[in-house]
């Protein structure tokens, strides 16, 4: 069986995500969430990775509880808050036996679920774990985006005070399926000695139109309350590559 993606990523993870402003993803959910006139104060996140937004949520008054699939990812999240706590499991069969007022994804965690069998588990776990009238806000790729702007072959360097990294991610489009896999190729380098450690990952990614997510929220028991470009707020287009759904569970 393959590892679950992440697992030889992780080692490199924070560094190579270390320009994501959490602080502004974190403020922009609760801007969406206080336009929407929606109030609680806990959150259920799926695919929490090392705890980036969940840290950021808990300083901001939140209880963030997140499950993440890859144990190294959850080794390497920094409890810093009480507010914050992670664990391992399987979004599509985890069972907290509680609902929470908001069930958040973001970083294109829903993305990632690259089968029916796996998306329709996500928004079935998400439903049941939600209070009456909760949210699922998730972000995703968006097909018109896709097709028109089209993936393509990306450098990316990072650096701290014990590694270099380079990191190449190269796509293959499968339109048939509305599927990117974007293989990833990280060469490490060591500076203490030089060494250089090369890595190399999978991650499948499927894309979704507006349609489709209307059709599966309204047979997981959701409806869609808003969908705009993930940040900006502007209307989702051609020139938009990540969109924020607001589901609200009926």
């Amino acid at each position: 069986m393959d590892p679950p993606v992440f697992d030889t990523y992780s080692r490199y993870y924070d560094l190579l995500y270390r320009d994501k402003d959490y602080d502004a993803e974190a403020n922009y959910v609760c801007t969406l969430l206080s336009r929407h006139c929606v109030n609680f104060c806990d959150i259920l996140e799926f695919g929490s990775g090392t705890g980036g937004h969940g840290r950021v949520l808990a300083d901001k008054g939140f209880t963030v509880h997140g499950i993440e699939r890859s144990a190294q990812m959850v080794a390497s999240a920094q409890i810093r808050s009480p507010g914050f706590t992670c664990q391992q499991g399987d979004i599509t069969t985890i069972d907290m036996g509680r609902t929470y007022g908001l069930v958040l994804a973001l970083f294109h965690v829903v993305s990632y679920q690259t089968t029916d069998k796996q998306l329709q588990a996500v928004f079935t776990n998400a439903a049941v774990h939600l209070d009456p009238r909760g949210i699922f806000l998730f972000d995703f790729w968006y097909s018109p985006a896709v097709y028109a702007q089209k993936p393509s072959l990306r450098v990316k360097r990072m650096a701290d005070n014990k590694v270099e990294i380079t990191r190449i991610a190269e796509p293959t489009i499968y339109p048939g399926e509305n599927r990117v896999d974007v293989r990833y190729t990280i060469f490490a380098r060591e500076l203490v000695n030089g060494t250089v450690h090369t890595l190399q990952e999978v991650h499948p990614m499927r894309h979704f139109s507006l349609p489709e997510i209307d059709l599966i929220a309204g047979n997981h028991g959701f409806e869609r309350i808003a969908a705009e470009e993930f940040l900006t707020g502007k209307s989702p287009s051609e020139a938009t590559w990540g969109v924020c759904a607001v589901l609200q569970k009926r």
